[in-house]
């Protein structure tokens, strides 16, 4: 296959992890291009050569970083007919699945999204996907124009791959609908101290065990220098934002260890983390589905079961 294009997922210029998987996807079907929106380019540079990006093509006008997704969807679809890709690969974020839906309609091609694993097949990209929350593996190809699929993140292990990293500046020419809509304010989000939730190798989560006292978790993540997140009903009560939901309507995580605090484990939340390389359940009903699926389980409050391993970690420090 030829050149594939992957949008880069950064946030002036920290590149995040997701970006090294894209990459890695990308050169089993191809040649990995990345592409960079917005400013930051210097600080992003060695973290994409090291990612394995052969070329980076930057779009750095001011529309990109006034506007939404419009302007970085018409950017690709201009790339796309410029380069002749035959793939572009995105992140499996809500942004990301706009400008895939938004890309797949300005070049008539199929767009695949949520995929978990892609690979070359019969010329062409062959698209894994984990469907009826992790019930059934499907196997899919795009039939019309340039295959278009946003990654989940942790679904692809990046590995690291020294590119050439070779860039330019492109111009493109904007339409009016990509200026639809504008940004007028933007606040930066109060920082934890935590690392991202999709970027983590250890993470916490809370349900509606917690009776909406999440402060047993944060204290136990932050022993171990991990991420919170929650089951949906946390999230639909109010007790943790939605940004943190770990499951088939949230994010997906595949953690070196993931903790399950005071959660059932319905098949939802069973959905979003069941990668996990280990998983340990806390919960007072020892006959909860979670149980089912775990490495450890502790049955057990997690008023008392977590406070004692936090003091725990903490005092082996």
């Amino acid at each position: 296959m030829g050149e594939v294009l992957v949008l880069v997922d950064h946030v002036e210029g920290d590149v995040r992890k997701t970006t090294s998987e894209m990459l890695t996807a990308a050169r089993r079907v191809g040649e990995p291009s990345a592409v960079f929106v917005g400013a930051g380019f210097d600080a992003a540079k060695e973290a994409l050569a090291a990612a394995g990006a052969e070329k980076v093509y930057r779009l750095e006008a001011a529309e990109f970083g006034e506007y939404l997704v419009g302007p970085t969807a018409e950017g690709l679809a201009q790339l796309v007919q410029r380069t002749g890709a035959s793939a572009v690969i995105v992140p499996s974020s809500p942004e990301g699945k706009e400008v895939a839906g938004r890309l797949a309609v300005m070049t008539a091609s199929g767009v695949i999204t949520d995929a978990v694993d892609v690979e070359a097949a019969d010329g062409g990209v062959k698209v894994t996907k984990s469907v009826f929350a992790g019930g059934w593996t499907t196997a899919s190809h795009v039939a019309k124009g340039v295959a278009i699929v946003s990654l989940k993140p942790n679904s692809v292990t990046a590995e690291p791959a020294q590119g050439a990293c070779a860039d330019e500046v492109v111009e493109v020419e904007l339409s009016d609908v990509a200026r639809g809509a504008k940004i007028v304010a933007s606040e930066e989000k109060q920082a934890s101290g935590r690392p991202a939730l999709t970027e983590a190798a250890i993470v916490v989560s809370g349900g509606r065990g917690t009776g909406g006292d999440f402060d047993p978790v944060e204290s136990f993540a932050d022993s171990l220098g991990a991420a919170v997140g929650a089951s949906r009903a946390a999230v639909d009560a109010g007790w943790y934002p939605h940004s943190s939901q770990v499951g088939q309507t949230g994010v997906t995580v595949s953690p070196q260890l993931y903790v399950a605090a005071g959660i059932s484990g319905a098949i939802q939340h069973r959905a979003g983390m069941q990668t996990s390389k280990t998983i340990v359940a806390v919960n007072k009903d020892e006959e909860a589905p979670i149980f089912s699926m775990v490495d450890f389980g502790v049955v057990g409050d997690l008023f008392d079961v977590l406070p004692q391993a936090t003091e725990k970690i903490q005092s082996s420090k």
